[in-house]
């Protein structure tokens, strides 16, 4: 890929040193710009179907590289092409009218196609990045797309129609389309269990099924790959259905059947790596992934299956479309205020955003401050990585303009005072260097406060969960105060704030529990450089205030206070194993004899 792009570099500086005139330099651009395009597709839709190779193969490494590489591979070309850009072009940044005219005439290039908006937002990105050091914001939005569904009608849903109840044989039907390249270990018997599965949950809601349909393409992640769509029933009523895959030596097998809205909602959330679908129909997958969850916005969708920046514009719009709706404005988040960040929301919106700090308040308790940039990078990376379904994805945004009357005036205050290194105002705008958004969660601190009995130990227990997935992907969160985690709707458990995070693998695990009380020496990993962690000490360490809820995360997740856990855990991770993680309960699981 280097190599390609070197030569197609060197094509346009030899271009573009023989230009005649302006408009020759604007037409060259574009044309270069619709090479690299075509280059960057062409891999990008390429991956899923590598995913699914993976899969198959039992490549669960390559698999979790394909993620982070697919995540990464938009951000490459972009900062590769403005910095060429910038040197072939230094004065670029300051011809407004230029690249104006350059946006102008790759639009008539690229409007007719499918993936238009894709193609925008990729020319819309390089101007960005051109602007990235000059304070010079750019509107996070682009020219509505042409209609694709219906410019390119495609039909990708298939129907199977039900009589009675549903069939072992229908359900053999379903578990033939992704076309594996590997058998699966047994299919009738996989199709037979999921068929009960099915009809005992339909009997118990009384319904009489009609219809099952089911997008007609793979969704890969990680370990597992899904087979997605839904149950129609006569009232007009529906349920999801979800298939989640296995593959071992023995072959492909069925682990669990997910039919509950709220577990969809999780699987399909930003808070696990990307699915890596295997169609090239966005739109329409979007749409489909939407209609089984309405009450998450369309743009989020486009991001659960790697159209990422189609998902940030909508995701400013809706920001922006709450605050109208609600006539408020953005201030300060509720709960303690944080030592290294700055979080602020809307009143009623679904997202909270933050900033960096130029200095950390004095409750900062990790020695000398690295600075924003390091910060920042541990949020880029949480980005990039598999999230195992417990850290909260980051939405960032780079020179981005706000208008003040969007912010209170206190909240304005402390940004232009505690963050004037990244933010300033310009005119009737706020400028960020940067701005992390993320979905809005209640602080588990706030949330216990006020909690029944019921609903504290399954918190806890996803508590628990999610320090357990996060260590599965090298996640080690060294401020394992309760306060940097946050409680959704659907009482689950995420991490949400990533300045003191470390790789597991790096930490060294010590104890205590061989010292007797009195002895006064002081013990020899007092004395080692690095991350130092004591599993015994994860009680108090969580700041967990009442003593019922900490006796409560004790008899569920003991494990954790042990080195022996943290130690295997680390030896998996040299071998360049991957961890199983929780992606969904042991209830939605298959029970074989």
């Amino acid at each position: 890929m280097a190599l390609a792009i070197g030569n197609n570099q060197q094509r346009f500086t030899f271009r573009m040193i023989g230009a005649a005139s302006r408009a020759d330099r604007i037409r060259i651009t574009a044309e270069w710009v619709s090479e690299q395009f075509e280059q960057f597709y062409r891999e990008f839709l390429e991956t899923p179907y590598q995913a699914k190779a993976a899969f198959e193969q039992q490549h669960h490494g390559t698999s979790i590289w394909l993620s982070r590489h697919r995540l990464s591979l938009y951000s490459d070309y972009i900062h590769r092409m403005g910095a060429y850009l910038k040197a072939v072009q230094p004065n670029i940044s300051f011809d407004v009218e230029f690249l104006n005219e350059l946006e102008a005439l790759f639009w008539q290039m690229v409007e007719d196609r499918y993936e238009s908006d894709v193609a925008y937002a990729f020319m819309h990105s390089i101007r960005r990045r051109v602007y990235r050091d000059e304070w010079k914001p750019v509107e996070y939005t682009f020219w509505e797309s042409a209609d694709s569904v219906q410019k390119f009608p495609v039909e990708l849903l298939r129907h199977y129609d039900v009589e009675g109840e549903i069939e072992a044989t229908l359900i053999e039907a379903i578990l033939q389309l992704p076309d594996f390249a590997v058998p699966y270990a047994d299919r009738a018997a996989d199709a037979r269990l999921i068929a009960t599965r099915i009809n005992r949950f339909v009997r118990r809601r009384d319904a009489n099924v009609v219809q099952v349909e089911m997008f007609d393409a793979g969704f890969y992640r990680n370990r597992g790959a899904y087979l997605v769509g839904r149950i129609r029933f006569a009232d007009g009523a529906w349920t999801p259905l979800i298939i989640a895959l296995l593959n071992d030596d023995s072959g492909i097998y069925c682990d669990a059947v997910i039919l509950d809205e709220h577990l969809v909602h999780n699987l399909f959330s930003s808070t696990l790596a990307n699915f890596h679908v295997t169609t090239r129909y966005y739109h329409e997958l979007s749409a489909y992934l939407h209609s089984l969850l309405p009450h998450r916005a369309l743009g989020l969708h486009y991001s659960t299956i790697g159209y990422n920046h189609v998902g940030k514009v909508a995701v400013i719009r809706e920001l922006k479309q709450e605050l109208a709706d609600s006539g408020g404005v953005l201030d300060t988040a509720i709960g303690e205020a944080g030592t290294v960040a700055i979080g602020f929301a809307g009143p009623q919106s679904a997202y909270n955003l933050k900033v960096i700090r130029n200095r950390p308040t004095s409750g900062y308790k990790w020695g000398t401050f690295e600075g924003v940039d390091s910060v920042k990078a541990k949020y880029s990376r949480v980005h990039e990585i598999n999230r195992t379904g417990s850290m909260l994805d980051n939405i960032i945004y780079f020179n981005i303009a706000l208008e003040t009357s969007l912010f209170a005036a206190s909240l304005l205050d402390d940004l232009l005072t505690e963050a004037s290194d990244t933010v300033s105002v310009q005119g009737d705008n706020v400028v960020f260097k940067y701005l992390i958004v993320q979905p809005r969660m209640t602080p588990l601190p706030v949330f216990l406060a006020n909690a029944g009995e019921r609903e504290v130990r399954v918190v806890i227990e996803s508590l628990g969960d999610c320090i357990k997935n996060n260590t599965a992907a090298n996640i080690f969160n060294k401020d394992l105060d309760a306060r940097n985690y946050g409680v959704s709707h659907f009482l689950k458990v995420y991490l949400f704030d990533y300045d003191a995070l470390e790789d597991l693998i790096d930490v060294k695990i010590r104890s205590n529990t061989d010292r007797f009380d009195g002895e006064e020496d002081i013990p020899d990993w007092y004395f080692e450089d690095g991350v130092i962690f004591l599993p015994e000490e994860i009680e108090s360490g969580l700041c967990i205030r009442e003593r019922e809820h900490r006796q409560i995360f004790r008899e569920l997740h003991g494990d954790l206070m042990t080195p022996a856990y943290w130690e295997k855990l680390q030896h998996e991770l040299s071998l360049n194993q991957v961890p199983a993680i929780k992606v969904y309960p042991d209830t939605c699981k298959l029970h074989r004899h």
